[in-house]
Order: C-alpha cells, then sequence, then structure tokens
C-alpha cells in the first residue's frame, strides 16, 4: 500500500487527502477507507458519503463508488464533538413568556445559542445555566433546555424547555413540523415569484465546509423546504416572510441565496455586497452606510407557535423588529421614494 495521505483541518472537520497508487485496482470506496483510515468505522464512512463528504477528483460521490489507480481522494471527517463544561454567566435575557414548563425568550443578534469551537463563553446556555436550576437534557449534555437555535446574526423568538415533559414534547413537535415559524428577512431584489415555494436539499458545501448549498437534484443534503411571500418591495431589496416547513442548518439563507437573492448583509452568503442597484458612488455610499448599521443577515425570527406541552393549549408569539433591521427597513424606503424615477 503505497498511496500518500496528507492531512489539514478547519474548526468543523479534518481533511484526509489520499493519493491512490498506481497499482489500485478498483474497490468501492469505503472498503478502501477502511483499510486507509482504519480508525474510522464503516458505518461512519457511510454517514460521512451522505453528508457529501467523500470526494474524488473533486467529485462529491457515494460509498458504492469505485477508487482506481492515480485518483485523489479527500475526506471530511467531522472533529468529534468535545466535552464543554458550563459557566454560569449573569447574561440579560428578553423573556417573553414563562411558565414551569417553558421560556419563551427574543434572542438577540451576536448571541450563540450552545458553547462550542471558539465560543465557549457568553451564549444563550451559559444565561440559561445562571438564571435557571436543573434545565432538561437530551442527547447533548452541554445543550440544557435546547428544542431548536437560531444562527448568531439572527434575531428573534426561540422556545427552551424547562422541565423533561417539556423537552420530550417540543422536540417532537419540531420534528413532525407541527410547530409553526415565520421569519422576516430582507434579501436583495425581488424574488420571481412574489409568494412560492423553495426546494432543494441542503447540505454542507463542497467548497466551503463552514456554510451549506442547496442540491436540488436531491443526491445529496437533507430535504428542505422553505415558504415565502413578499411583503414589500423595496425598489433593489425586499421585505420578505418565510415560514419554515424544515429546520436545516442556515436554511433560509442558503435557500434564498440558491433562487438568486441572498439576505442583505449576510457575509457568508454573499448578501454583504452590491448585487442589484446603480455603480454611481452615492449608491455604494448608500449601502455601506446600511451594512454599518446592520453588519449582520437582515434575519429576525418573527413568529412562534407551539402546542404547550402540558395544557394542549396553543401558544402564539409575535416580536418586534430589532432596531438596527427597522432602521435599514426605513432608509431603503426613503431612498426608494426620493430616487430619480
Amino acid at each position: 500500500m503505497n498511496d500518500e495521505i496528507e492531512s489539514t483541518e478547519d474548526e468543523l472537520f479534518e481533511y484526509k487527502t489520499i493519493k491512490v497508487d498506481k497499482g489500485q485496482q478498483p474497490l468501492r470506496i469505503d472498503k478502501f477507507l477502511m483499510d486507509r483510515l482504519p480508525q474510522v468505522s464503516r458505518n461512519k464512512i457511510q454517514r460521512i458519503a451522505k453528508g457529501s463528504g467523500l470526494q474524488v477528483n473533486n467529485e462529491v460521490v457515494k460509498c458504492n463508488f469505485k477508487v482506481k489507480a492515480e485518483d485523489t481522494v479527500v475526506v471530511s471527517l467531522p472533529h468529534e464533538k468535545e466535552q464543554i463544561e458550563i459557566f454560569p454567566e449573569d447574561i440579560p435575557l428578553d423573556i417573553v413568556y414563562e411558565d414551569d414548563d417553558v421560556l419563551v425568550i427574543n434572542k438577540a443578534a451576536g448571541m450563540v445559542v450552545h458553547p462550542g469551537y471558539a465560543n465557549y463563553t457568553g451564549t444563550l446556555v451559559n444565561a440559561l445555566a445562571f438564571h435557571f436550576k436543573n434545565l432538561p437534557v437530551r442527547e447533548e449534555p452541554d445543550r440544557p433546555g435546547i428544542v431548536h437555535r437560531l444562527d448568531k446574526g439572527t434575531t428573534g423568538l426561540m422556545v427552551v424547555a424547562k422541565s423533561d415533559i417539556a423537552m420530550t414534547n417540543l422536540a417532537k413537535q419540531f420534528y413532525d413540523r407541527t410547530s409553526e415559524r415565520r421569519y422576516w428577512a430582507l434579501v436583495w431584489g425581488e424574488p420571481e415569484p412574489l409568494s412560492g415555494t423553495i426546494e432543494g436539499n441542503i447540505g454542507r458545501s463542497l467548497k466551503d465546509r463552514k456554510i451549506m448549498s442547496v442540491f436540488p437534484d436531491g443526491e445529496f443534503g437533507k430535504t428542505a423546504t422553505t415558504g415565502y411571500n413578499t411583503i414589500e418591495k423595496l425598489g433593489y431589496v425586499s421585505l420578505v416572510e418565510c415560514k419554515l416547513e424544515t429546520g436545516r442548518t442556515h436554511q433560509i439563507r442558503a435557500h434564498f441565496k440558491f433562487i438568486g437573492h441572498p439576505l442583505f448583509g449576510d457575509i457568508e452568503y454573499g448578501g454583504n455586497r452590491i448585487l442589484k442597484g446603480t455603480i454611481f458612488n452615492k449608491f455604494k455610499q448608500f449601502v455601506d452606510n446600511n451594512l454599518k448599521i446592520l453588519p449582520r443577515q437582515a434575519l429576525h425570527a418573527k413568529t412562534l407557535g407551539f402546542t404547550h406541552p402540558t395544557s394542549g393549549k396553543w401558544m402564539q408569539f409575535d416580536s418586534e423588529l430589532p432596531d438596527d433591521m427597522k432602521q435599514v427597513i426605513d432608509r431603503w424606503q426613503n431612498y426608494l421614494k426620493n430616487r430619480p424615477d
């Protein structure tokens, strides 16, 4: 076995690059990797393949792909999860509703939901640990009370479980898609049609594993569906309401980039540069000033609905847009009114 194996890594993955030797006969990639990566089980290799983590000669492949002489194989190995100690921190929470079973909060921009790589403190979980004792956990002990997540730059409503019954019940509602989540987003351009549904599997990007990509043919990733309706057309941007039918990582952000309308200010998905409008310096300055006011994706979890885990009553909550998003929308409204025809 003369294959050359190299390793590189980032905060999420370790990448194993294997240059297949000249004498290799065609062999299924899962069997091939079991010999080259003895610390990785065949089941794990199959899971990696489902997550589009196997590439041969820069093409994503499935487990039944057969490698051959002089192929270049790249395997994306997720880092093993760290056991993170949670330190209670006196961080204020914007509590919208609370009883013995559930807590509904309005998450601020810039707050990470749970500790992880490079974010061990200052998270929502650290705040919850200070304000509440003995929150329930499911599979991940460093995420007490957490039923669902919002991205760091996304604001808005989240429900937290305060009891074991609530944790189990709410998790099932999110899994069964019986909860309701509606977001408001400011996107570049005008979606066509103005109301519709975006469908396409979502999985890790093949070029940048820190972000998500849409795989419309369904071969990779997980199924994802986002309904949307345009609330207001503002010239070069539009305010839209999105309804999540599924809850994939970065779903709204990835879906709107996929249809050519990334969220305004979204650095990771290309929304932080001018995509529509003029080339004049005055317009560029206007956009730059807006990006300074809103240095994040323009996305707010505005509405949240779920069945109360013990009373069985339907609970519906609505929240105001945060000030930074309001201010930018107002500026775009004024720009539209005052721009020359």
